[in-house]
């Protein structure tokens, strides 16, 4: 085996995991191992052009997050077009989750596409803020400004704000908001 094909297949026993994880969160779950197989087909094509060290496994999330975009903008046509037949779906159960996931996914699409990568590339995936900044094309000290305010703007979420106000008396929720019965000690 040459020393090209064992380095690649190194970089996708290292790499596959988290970005399936990357994919099944943002694509429905049957479409992301489709997606991921492009992302190494891309990778496999470009393999010349591949960064170095650790910046192969961010390139590898800039690949697999504009994948995605064409992904959605293929999916938002196939939808107009089945809106237009008259096949629109109906929403499932209203449960507690559900809720949840909706007043979550609210919140982040209030933000802007970049932003909101920001906040999911951190939090979900767990990159620094210098390797996120790296994936969606900006510089760290960049990131780290809107990552603070992106985190701002979804603190003061009229639906975040009402799943807090719903969760209180919750003990867990106490503690983590600071509304327990013996509150920490004014600064």
């Amino acid at each position: 085996m040459s020393d090209e094909r064992a380095g690649f297949e190194t970089l996708f026993r290292e790499t596959r995991a988290p970005l399936l994880a990357y994919l099944s969160r943002r694509a429905p779950v049957d479409d992301a191992p489709d997606l991921l197989a492009e992302v190494y087909l891309v990778a496999w094509r470009r393999r010349a052009d591949l960064p170095a060290g650790d910046e192969r496994r961010l390139w590898l999330f800039g690949v697999a997050r504009r994948l995605l975009a064409e992904h959605h903008r293929a999916a938002w046509t196939r939808s107009d077009v089945e809106d237009e037949a008259g096949r629109v779906t109906t929403p499932g159960p209203d449960t507690a989750g559900s809720r949840r996931e909706d007043a979550v996914r609210r919140a982040l699409d209030s933000l802007s596409d970049v932003d909101r990568e920001l906040i999911t590339l951190t939090t979900w995936e767990r990159l620094s803020p210098a390797e996120a900044a790296r994936v969606v094309g900006i510089t760290a000290n960049t990131a780290r400004v809107r990552l603070h305010r992106a985190r701002a703007r979804l603190g003061r979420h009229p639906a975040l704000r009402a799943l807090l106000d719903d969760d209180a008396g919750d003990p867990v929720h106490d503690t983590v908001v600071g509304t327990a019965a013996d509150p920490a000690p004014a600064r």
